[in-house]
């Protein structure tokens, strides 16, 4: 016995499901702003120098 259009359906439902949710990861992975670098080492020092007041 195979799946047969169920299985199909079901199967090809999960496929698109499983791109839709990919896509809008993507697109708000591209919105997240990680500090740079430079940024967190002029924050450091800057509390470094409030410290020493």
């Amino acid at each position: 016995m195979t799946p047969g259009f169920l299985g199909f359906g079901v199967f090809l439902l999960l496929a698109v499901a499983t791109f839709l949710l990919i896509r809008s990861m993507n697109g708000r992975i591209k919105h997240v702003q990680a500090p740079h670098e430079a940024d967190l080492k002029q924050e450091e020092w800057e509390r470094a120098q409030r410290e020493k007041e």
